[in-house]
This record gives structure tokens, sequence and C-alpha cells, in this order.
């Protein structure tokens, strides 16, 4: 496998050049076949081969945005999803681009056997290309290297992956340096969880001069000097960490897409929206609407909107909890709303007030949000831009994901922020609505967010005294 990780990237390349020419050539034989001739002025050779590269372009796009072609990284089935995902959307744009070209609604039945032909031709490829991948390249043996706390919860993420990844062994770094770079000898990767900077660099910079591979969880300074600007003034290197959020002209077209993105969104889903309210209202006769107290940029504190789905003064004894999975406040019609989103539909007029925008960190109750800043004063760096409908931590985390893992995420999105990125996030989006995981609240029995919290403040209690 050492001597292939080299040629990994051409690998996966002809692998996902595979599906695509596939799927071009279906997409050739149905425009030549069913479309070519049936438009008002046919095109020419080159117009036809235009037709296919615009299709191929689209589809190309639209499966890199969904992670359609990480074999190796993501399951068969988010892989087989995403490029069904990615396919209809092609494939309903096509078809009204082919309807524009032939200046009338085509029929669209071939369009329609297409998609299932391609969805077939998915799924084969898929499991043909990851046992192909795993063949070539299988997981590797690997070390934990974990600092004062006990990595569990890494642990266990990384185990539901043993496709991926093969934590065979763990080593402490209280047992000194030497010991630990004499346990790593022999091991493919190394993981480090939350190891002091000082041994965290040496074991670094041993893997690096020994070429093994190493994963580590990245610290919040990590995250900050990743967004830094490089300096070349002088012939000494220089970081600049601006640390001041997003810049005027950023923001100005931020503002500029969320206007544009929730005015279309109002006027397109106020029917749905008619829909749930009266829904909502027929179920037990409450009020339609939720608000609740949040934060926004710099503190702000503002009323979020959203579609009440747990019964009326849920929340009567004054305590700030979050929602369980079997929590039985949620109401029928807010069980169903939570699942799929719809109960943050209202959010949109958040967001077109300017109290919001469509992506940054999820807004946080201030009560809550004092909570976490015990164990963690630096919850208050999320609050340098808006808060947001959507984030790397509603695509990528999950209802219970922990605080701190929600903070990175968080300032990961401000660091590396773009209008590009954006415009990814919102439509990744679009693919979580319908993965029940992302979705589902804490578990029964599970410990919530705000329960590691105080467990890590008696923790650190402990080792003080």
């Amino acid at each position: 496998m050492d001597r292939l990780i080299k040629y990994k990237r051409a690998v996966m390349f002809l692998i996902s050049l595979v599906l695509l020419v596939c799927h071009m050539a279906v997409f050739w034989y149905v425009w030549n076949r069913f479309f070519s001739m049936a438009i008002i002025q046919p095109f020419y050779r080159k117009g036809n081969w235009l037709m296919v590269a615009v299709y191929t372009i689209l589809l190309y796009t639209f499966a890199r945005i969904y992670g359609g072609y990480k074999i190796g990284y993501f399951r068969v089935s988010e892989i087989i999803y995403s490029q069904v995902l990615a396919l209809l959307f092609t494939n309903f744009i096509t078809y009204c681009q082919i309807s524009l070209v032939g200046r009338m609604f085509m029929d669209p039945v071939p369009i329609l056997l297409m998609t299932v032909a391609q969805i077939c031709l998915v799924v084969l490829w898929a499991y043909s290309a990851n046992k192909a991948y795993y063949h070539i390249f299988p997981p590797r043996k690997m070390i934990l290297v974990y600092g004062s706390r006990a990595a569990t919860e890494l642990v266990y993420k990384m185990s539901k992956r043993s496709d991926k990844y093969l934590i065979c062994s763990a080593v402490c770094t209280d047992e000194g340096y030497e010991s630990v770079i004499e346990k790593i000898r022999g091991f493919e990767a190394v993981v480090l969880c939350d190891v002091k900077s000082q041994v965290r660099n040496q074991v670094i910079k041993y893997c690096y001069e020994h070429s093994v591979r190493v994963y580590m969880t990245p610290k919040l300074s990590d995250i900050i000097i990743g967004g830094a600007d490089k300096l070349h003034l002088f012939d000494t290197p220089l970081f600049l960490c601006r640390n001041s959020g997003l810049s005027y002209d950023q923001r100005m077209a931020k503002r500029a897409l969320d206007l544009t993105l929730t005015s279309i969104a109002l006027i397109l889903l106020s029917p749905f929206m008619l829909l749930i309210a009266l829904a909502i209202k027929l179920d037990d006769h409450g009020p339609v609407f939720f608000k609740q107290k949040r934060l926004t940029l710099d503190g702000k504190i503002f009323e979020v909107y959203k579609f009440r789905s747990m019964v009326v003064d849920a929340e009567k004894d004054g305590v700030a909890r979050l929602a369980s999975q079997h929590d039985d406040r949620i109401t029928r019609v807010g069980r169903f709303l939570r699942k799929v989103r719809m109960d943050e539909l209202p959010q949109l007029i958040n967001v077109f007030k300017g109290d919001m925008s469509i992506v940054g960190p999820r807004p946080e109750r201030p009560e809550i949000a004092e909570q976490y800043k015990q164990t963690m004063p630096e919850f208050d760096f999320r609050l340098k831009v808006k808060a947001g409908l959507t984030g790397y931590a509603q695509i990528l985390g999950k209802y219970n994901t922990l605080p701190y893992d929600k903070l990175k995420m968080d300032l990961i999105y401000i660091e590396s922020y773009s209008f590009l990125l954006d415009l990814k996030l919102i439509l990744m989006t679009i693919k979580v609505l319908f993965i029940p995981e992302s979705t589902e609240g804490v578990a029964d029995g599970e410990l919530t967010p705000i329960d590691h919290i105080g467990n890590q403040e008696q923790k650190d209690k402990k080792r003080n005294q």
C-alpha cells in the first residue's frame, strides 16, 4: 500500500471518471434519440456536444459539492445518496434547459427513464468502486496518543468506521516522550487527541521526519492560525491573524445573498408555511409561532421565530434544556417538523430582518451560552459573525454534538469564509434535511451537551483539589 499511496489521487480520479463517462454516454444517447431532432431548430454537431458538455459540468459540480466521489471516505449508502441527489438536480435543470431550447415543454418520460437507469448505474458503481478501493488501500493500523483526558468519545466515533480507521493501540503522554515514540514505531498512522502543545509538536515533527500520517483534533488556536494570511515582506515568515470577523465587502456580499435568497424562499414557501400553521393550530389549538431570545453578532439579543413544535409552556419550570429523542413535550405535528427541520422556516423572517444570516453559527440561548462559557470562555468567539440558519455544525454535526466540537466547526467557517463557501453550504444543507441522524434529539439515557459540561466541571474541580 505504501508504494501505491502516491498514486491514490490518480486512482480516485480514474474511478470517478468511469462513472462520469458512463453518465455522459447515457445522456448522449437520450439527447440524440429523443430530443436532438425534436426541437424546433436542431443543433449542428458542435451544439450537440455543447449540450453534453454543459450536462457533464453540472453533474460533476453537484456530485463534488455533495461528496459523491468520496469513495473510501463516505459509506457506500452516503455515496449513493449524494450521487442520486446530484442526478436529480442535474436532470431537472437539464430538462428545463431542453424545454427552453425546444420552446415548449418536452416529453419528460425519457429524462425520467434516464434517471432510473443512472441510479442503477450509480449503485453498481458505488459498490464496485468501494470494494476496489479497500482492496487497494486497506485501513491503516493506527495508535492513539492522548493527554490528560481519555479520548473515549473520539475512539467511539472512529470505531464506527473500522473500514477506514483501525486503532490498534493507545498511549498516554504521561508515560513520557521517549515511551510514546517507542510505541509509535511500527504503526502507519498516529491519532493525537488533547495533547499538550510541547509534546504534540515533538510528535508531529517525529512523524513528519519518518513519513508517518498524523490525525489530530485541532485546538482553537490552530483553527485561528489556519485562516491567517502569509506575509513575505521579510526573510522571516509572518502569519497575520486579523481576528476581526468579516470585512465590510464580505458583509455586504453576504447580506445581498441573504436578501435575495430569503425573498425568493418566502414567496415560494408561503403556501407550505400556511399549511404548517394550520396543522399546528388544528393539532392542539395553541399558538402557531414560538419566540425565544437568542444571541447573534457581538452578543446582541434578538427574538428568533420558529413554528411551535412543543406543547405550550414546555419550560414552565424555568429550566432551559435540550429536547431528548423521545421527549413527550414534542407534539405530533412538531415531531414531523423537527425531522425535516421545517420548524426552522420562520427564521427566514429573521434573516430578512437582518438579525440572522442564512449561513452562520446557530443562535444560542443566553442562559445556555453562560453555562457553556463556564468551561469554555472562548464560546463567544462564534459571535464575530451573525447567527445563521445553517453551517458546518448543522451539516456535519448532530443535535447532540458536543458544544466544543460545534465551536470548532463554527470557527472553521468564520476563518475560511467566502461567498462561494456560503453557496456550497446552502446546497449541502439540502442533503442533510432527510438524514435522521442530523436532526435526532439526545437519546434516552444519553448525556446532553450541558451534562457533558457539568461533568467536565466536576473533573476540573477534582483535578485542582
